[in-house]
């Protein structure tokens, strides 16, 4: 599925497309600003969950409500992720939504675990959202 989004009302689609792929670990791609974090804030405000999302950028994870899971990659990379037990809590019930997942791919196959990717593309002022499983 690929939807253009130019603001955040358009975020929907992509977020009833995750919600319907019925898949808990979700890898974020794209370059920096093009919306990772936006995207979990407007899925967790979805879910009813009244919380202030941030990037875990420095603490790796935050937790919204034990039901969403938010890792990001950018500063720690792929070892302290695996070095911290990272993958035994993709284990837990709920979203694990992952940004700079696309390092992790290979090591999430590995070890048998289904997930989706959303590749997000900037063009100008709108983004290119792309689910792929």
């Amino acid at each position: 599925m690929v939807v253009e989004v130019k603001n955040i009302i358009d975020l929907s689609k992509i977020i009833e497309c995750i919600k319907n792929k019925n898949k808990n670990i979700i890898l974020l791609c794209g370059t920096l600003g093009s919306g990772k974090t936006t995207l979990v804030k407007e899925f967790v405000k979805s879910l009813g969950i009244d919380e202030e999302v941030t990037s875990p950028t420095f603490a790796i994870q935050n937790v919204y409500a034990n039901k969403v899971y938010h890792y990001d990659l950018y500063n720690k990379g792929i070892d302290d992720f695996l070095g911290l037990g990272m993958l035994e809590e993709l284990s837990r019930d709920g979203y694990h939504f992952i940004e700079w997942g696309e390092d992790l791919e290979e090591v999430l196959s590995s070890f048998g675990f289904d997930f989706l990717k959303i590749s997000i593309l900037l063009e100008g002022e709108k983004r290119i959202f792309e689910c792929l499983d």
